[in-house]
């Protein structure tokens, strides 16, 4: 018996993977073919995503993928350092050694894919690897409040990995995470993700500033 995931979970993989890109209205019908479900499933997805900010919907106008702007992306970045410098000091002081194994094992694959140029690949595993901090830290707030910070800026994160030499510079923050976790060093975790998220705020605001000139 093949079990379907709820249509709200395979419509956010959607979006995420920028199967539908920002601004794209989101029409009923096609859905429901797309996710052969019902439309009062549809309906219910929608609410739920635009309950997360990840779709916006309008009176008399359906639904959309909501865009955000850079100026916000810097702002959610923000309140994501604070919240994930917690995460990974509290990953440090609660993993176990099978889950210090599985981040080791995160970064093997990380650094695989920046070797064979995969960016899609490498986007994936670092969420992936961000996912595996917040359920090793076991601090269920921080998690769902990440969790939706982080689907509400997808799109700039999924532009973020496409920049040349950013997965390399990437990886090496993320390697000093781990390092910092899997030796148990709490205050050093949580540096190295400030540092990590202050550099993704340093390429927005780079973004910001070029897009203020246009």
């Amino acid at each position: 018996m093949v079990i379907t995931a709820p249509v709200a979970d395979r419509l956010r993989d959607d979006i995420l993977e920028g199967t539908f890109p920002p601004g794209e209205r989101l029409i009923e019908l096609q859905l429901a073919e797309r996710y052969r479900v019902g439309r009062a499933a549809i309906r219910a997805a929608l609410v739920e995503l635009d309950a997360e900010g990840l779709v916006q919907r309008e009176a008399n106008r359906g639904a959309a993928v909501r865009r955000i702007s850079v100026a916000e992306a810097v702002e959610i970045t923000q309140a994501r350092a604070v919240l994930e410098g917690l995460i990974a000091r509290l990953a440090a002081e609660r993993a176990g050694e099978r889950e210090r194994e599985e981040l080791r094992d995160l970064i093997a694959e990380m650094t695989l894919a920046v070797e064979e140029d995969d960016k899609l690949g490498y986007s994936k595993l670092n969420r992936e690897l961000h996912g595996a901090l917040r359920r090793i830290a076991r601090h269920r707030v921080a998690d769902d409040l990440v969790a939706n910070l982080r689907n509400r800026a997808a799109h700039h994160q999924f532009r973020l990995a496409l920049m040349p030499g950013r997965a390399a510079e990437s990886l090496l923050q993320h390697a000093a995470i781990v390092e910092a976790v899997t030796a148990g060093d709490g205050p050093a975790a949580e540096e190295a993700m400030h540092e990590h998220l202050a550099s993704v705020i340093v390429v927005l605001r780079q973004w910001e500033a070029f897009d203020s000139r246009s």
